[in-house]
């Protein structure tokens, strides 16, 4: 009997939890929808058209982030503020978001996920640890996509750094000063992140900024040991008075070098990395279809 009105009390109050998430994402339907329709219609007497997908996104940071990160942002801690502008910064600001919009945005996917996770509750028979185990997943989502957006911006800006420093490298050796060569490289270089962190430092040094703190904030920006190296070096070259030239050819050589090592590495990797998938998919398949007609026959008594 207990357990009965146990079981109907959680039932119960899942459904409330699913009818409040459900309530508290549709309540700015009606004002995303309409700052879509301002934003659409306002795109149609521009000369370059939003989509309705871009359309659709900055309705939604107007509507409901907006007003959840100005919610959120007085009670978040500096720390955590500071954290999370360092963890949005190594992943390039996707989307122009800002520590408060962050917060904001794991909110609101905790309650999307609360509301799927009553949902399974109440449908489904799933346990009551689904509740908070889906609102927490929720609140995580945001932040393993920021790690993950950090992780591929500093792969493409580890593989085009080698290629970088050479045209660096033949910009000063060909006899152009270092803001100079730097403007040739963001101009003929690849497209990127790295690309975009090295017009940010040809910028600053335009302005007038010191070579060394421009340098500097590029390797706290990127946070890569290969371009930290970079700007120490380059550092300790004007200090000592070091041709940059030489500099730039040893560092070329260097990033040319840990290249090659790093395609060996990942070659291999690559056996070891295949032993999971080989025995556990391609192994007992091969031994079904080789074996499976003898055992058939040996212990079924059966024949083909």
């Amino acid at each position: 009997m207990g357990s009965a009105l146990l079981s109907q009390m959680s039932a119960a109050g899942a459904s409330l939890l699913a009818a409040a998430a459900v309530t508290l994402l549709s309540l700015p339907a009606l004002s995303l929808g309409a700052a879509i329709g301002r934003a659409l219609s306002a795109a149609k007497g521009s000369d370059a058209p939003l989509r309705p997908a871009d359309a659709a996104v900055q309705a939604f940071r107007r509507t409901v982030l907006a007003a959840l990160a100005g919610t959120s942002g007085r009670a978040l801690p500096a720390r955590w503020r500071a954290a999370a502008a360092a963890a949005l910064g190594r992943a390039g600001r996707p989307g122009e978001l800002t520590p408060d919009e962050l917060v904001a945005l794991m909110l609101v996917c905790a309650a999307a996920f609360l509301g799927a996770g009553a949902l399974g509750f109440c449908s489904l028979g799933l346990g009551p640890a689904a509740l908070p185990g889906s609102a927490l997943f929720g609140a995580v989502a945001p932040l393993l996509w920021v790690r993950d957006r950090a992780k591929a911006r500093r792969a493409a800006m580890t593989r085009a750094l080698p290629h970088h420093l050479d045209l660096l490298t033949l910009s000063v050796e060909a006899g152009l000063d270092f803001g100079a060569a730097l403007g040739k490289v963001v101009e003929k270089g690849r497209e990127g992140p790295l690309s975009n962190e090295l017009s940010i430092t040809l910028k600053e040094l335009r302005l007038g900024r010191i070579r060394e703190d421009a340098l500097r904030d590029l390797a706290a920006r990127a946070a890569m040991p290969a371009l930290t190296s970079f700007a120490h070096a380059l550092a300790q070259a004007d200090r000592m008075g070091t041709p940059l030239g030489k500099v730039l050819r040893v560092l070329s050589s260097q990033m040319r070098a840990e290249r090659t090592q790093r395609a060996e590495k990942l070659a291999a990797e690559a056996p070891v990395k295949l032993l999971l998938p080989l025995i556990g998919c391609i192994f007992p398949t091969l031994f079904l279809m080789l074996f499976g007609p003898i055992a058939y026959q040996m212990f079924a008594g059966g024949d083909f």
